[in-house]
């Protein structure tokens, strides 16, 4: 059961989370990849431990893998390494594995987390990628003293940069959040990068139908089970901006059913206690973005030319974003609050399939996400709705 409690523990605080851990277990059999004859995950011959040294020092842990630092034997250089145990995956875990390391081989961004290479060997996977030492992104926002529009369109720009780029290159991410924008150090609040492709799918290849992704950031055709594309992640990211503008989500509510009513309606609510002082501009192309109609949604490079994106630095420095900041600060509690409970569930969960031999004899595939990034049935049983609303009602 010890091989349990660690496979169930998560890291609470994510500023020292350098690699966010895409559990690579769960993965709907009606959306597992088809074949990519024309991409290669190029996994290497190479014996991992003749290339890398392998510290103890774990930074972070998924249902079925642990990523640990590791370093270049040749140069030094330090890395994170996604240890994924292979007797532990189930065949559809297999393909689901070789499409998110194929994907992220072909991709080569300054905004996008880096696969360095992939191991096959007798007992594991290895995934070696580049280290991030800077954290969250809002963990970083909310230990700001001052907060403006400026910093805010900033930090978009370059989401959006790093979604035109995987687009053009037909690739859907599927789970972009607030957990999967990482910094690369702790001195520079500028470089953000993309991270967990576990989620993402080459379009080429793939017609999506799966409901997956994370409560409150999932796009509202997934919901109604319809076929979609790369529309998800736009809207995906109007509800990034909305909290980064707002410091609130702009659909929330504790019970799922209701949330997910709330999103497919797609009825946003700017009040005026946080948003009469947020310019029309990026109002508007959080509407663009938030928008149910997938025909009407705004895309990525679209939204590199909205006048808000492209607007002077110097008039966006003056709009002052103290009462966001203030959300904000509360918002990114209470989702280090849900992460550490459902860290608890996981471990208990695991604990009960635990056969006594230590092995995990069996959990129900899921495909969407909780906030935190674990993962959780669509049709789980939901509490009622509370009384106490986390942000201003959103009606």
């Amino acid at each position: 059961k010890d091989d349990a409690v660690a496979a169930g523990k998560r890291a609470i605080d994510a500023s020292d989370v350098t690699v966010n851990v895409a559990s690579v277990s769960g993965r709907s059999l009606r959306d597992t990849p088809k074949s990519c004859p024309q991409r290669t995950s190029s996994a290497r011959s190479d014996k991992f431990d003749s290339l890398y040294r392998l510290d103890k020092e774990e930074v972070g842990r998924g249902n079925y893998s642990v990523v640990r630092v590791a370093y270049n034997k040749q140069t030094g250089e330090k890395v994170a390494v996604k240890c994924i145990k292979r007797s532990a995956l189930s065949q559809a875990d297999e393909v689901a594995l070789k499409s998110e390391t194929t994907i992220l081989s072909t991709l080569d961004h300054p905004n996008i987390v880096k696969m360095l290479s992939f191991h096959k060997e007798r007992q594991y996977y290895y995934i070696v990628l580049e280290m991030l030492n800077g954290g969250e992104l809002f963990d970083r926002i909310v230990k700001k003293q001052f907060y403006t529009e400026k910093e805010a369109r900033d930090v978009l720009k370059v989401l959006l940069e790093a979604i035109r780029y995987f687009h053009e290159h037909n690739i859907v991410h599927r789970d972009l959040k607030p957990e999967n924008l990482l910094l690369v150090s702790k001195d520079d609040d500028a470089l953000i990068k993309v991270a967990d492709f576990g989620f993402a799918r080459d379009l080429q290849f793939n017609n999506l139908t799966v409901q997956c992704g994370t409560p409150g950031y999932v796009a509202p055709e997934i919901l109604k089970g319809l076929t979609y594309g790369k529309e998800v992640d736009m809207w995906s990211v109007g509800v990034i901006t909305f909290i980064l503008l707002g410091g609130y989500p702009p659909f929330h509510d504790d019970n799922r059913a209701v949330l997910f009513k709330k999103i497919k309606r797609g009825k946003v609510v700017f009040h005026a206690q946080y948003w009469d002082h947020v310019s029309q501009d990026a109002k508007d192309l959080i509407m663009r973005m938030l928008t149910v109609s997938v025909a009407d949604r705004i895309t990525a490079a679209q939204a590199l030319e909205h006048p808000w994106v492209k607007q002077d630095s110097s008039a966006l420095e003056k709009r002052d974003l103290a009462p966001a900041l203030e959300q904000l600060k509360r918002f990114n509690a209470r989702r280090k609050l849900r992460s550490a409970i459902a860290s608890i569930i996981m471990t208990n969960r695991l604990l009960a399939c635990t056969d006594s031999s230590g092995a995990v004899t069996g959990s129900s595939p899921h495909s969407l996400r909780t906030d935190n990034g674990d993962d959780s049935t669509i049709a789980s049983h939901d509490k009622k709705s509370s009384s106490a609303s986390p942000a201003p009602s959103d009606g």
